[in-house]
């Protein structure tokens, strides 16, 4: 199973580095009545129909961040007057507007999401706290005071499908819908592998000494700017030690119960699986492919 189905991947257009480093080229495509502007409220996606909405650049003192070329054309987005502060766990999306979305432009919309996010919540330098100006066509900021050059940053995040004879473990948190399970998940810290960052996390949330772990593919998030790089791995053991500060609950999932909730949806006997435009979806079905 390729990973060609991953929700946010596969943008299609031309990130055109070589266009971020010419401020003169830039100045042109800023100008060309052909470039476009993503148009997002805020930092959502405004859609038309099940499309993406672009209309022509307003001269209206944004800040434009230059997503790449499609067929030729630029791509622009403006940064909003506010990023989202919300942790991750807190942004909800709108995942029946986003899946509707053609797969190509949901990548673009992810990409430029997370881009003009950060540019909305980094506007100070980190290293002496004067205000930054935009850089490299959106993919830098810059500091006029200290000369101290900033990049978009994208975190880490490591989501694990735990097997144990034949059986699945799926999770929890708090707050989540009624009867939804997926992979645990965590950050990776520094100085970890994403091997140690597996057995680490899985140690912590429920009590378990992995082994064997593998990657199986990887999605970037958008809520806020993350990584998801998805894993399997093994435990020797089923007993669990739930950690309730972290889970809502964690429990032991056949292959049939998996079987039956990627198949019927809400309805399904045991729990709901995650939705489509999440990785953890992918991992399930990979799962059920690979027990066939």
């Amino acid at each position: 199973m390729s990973g060609a189905g991953i929700a946010f991947t596969g943008h299609g257009i031309d990130r055109a580095d070589h266009v971020r480093a010419d401020p003169e080229y830039l100045a042109q495509l800023r100008a060309d009545p052909a470039s476009r502007l993503l148009a997002m409220d805020g930092l959502a996606a405004v859609t038309a129909g099940d499309a993406l909405t672009f209309v022509p650049l307003a001269d209206d003192g944004a800040e434009l961040v230059f997503l790449g070329l499609r067929e030729g054309d630029a791509l622009f987005a403006a940064v909003p007057a506010e990023g989202d502060n919300r942790p991750a766990y807190e942004q909800r999306i709108d995942r029946a507007a986003l899946g509707r979305l053609p797969a190509d432009q949901l990548a673009l919309y992810g990409g430029a999401r997370a881009l003009v996010d950060w540019h909305a919540r980094h506007r100070f330098c980190a290293r002496c706290g004067a205000a930054t100006t935009i850089a490299k066509g959106g993919w830098q900021r810059d500091c006029p005071s200290c000369s101290a050059q900033h990049f978009p940053r994208t975190d880490p995040v490591v989501i694990m499908l735990v097997e144990h004879d034949g059986a699945l473990l799926l999770g929890r948190g708090r707050g989540w819908p009624d009867r939804a399970y997926s992979a645990l998940a965590g950050f990776v810290e520094p100085g970890e592998s994403v091997e140690d960052a597996v057995a680490r996390e899985v140690l912590e949330e429920v009590g378990l000494n992995v082994r064997d772990v593998s990657y199986v593919a990887s999605q970037p998030w958008p809520f806020p700017s993350q990584l998801m790089i998805g894993c399997h791995a093994r435990a020797d053991s089923a007993k669990l030690s739930v950690d309730l500060t972290e889970l809502e609950d964690a429990r032991w999932f056949t292959r049939e119960d998996v079987a039956d909730a990627m198949a019927r949806g809400q309805d399904a006997r045991a729990f709901v699986a995650p939705p489509p435009v999440a990785i953890a979806c992918y991992l399930l079905q990979w799962w059920l492919e690979e027990t066939a």
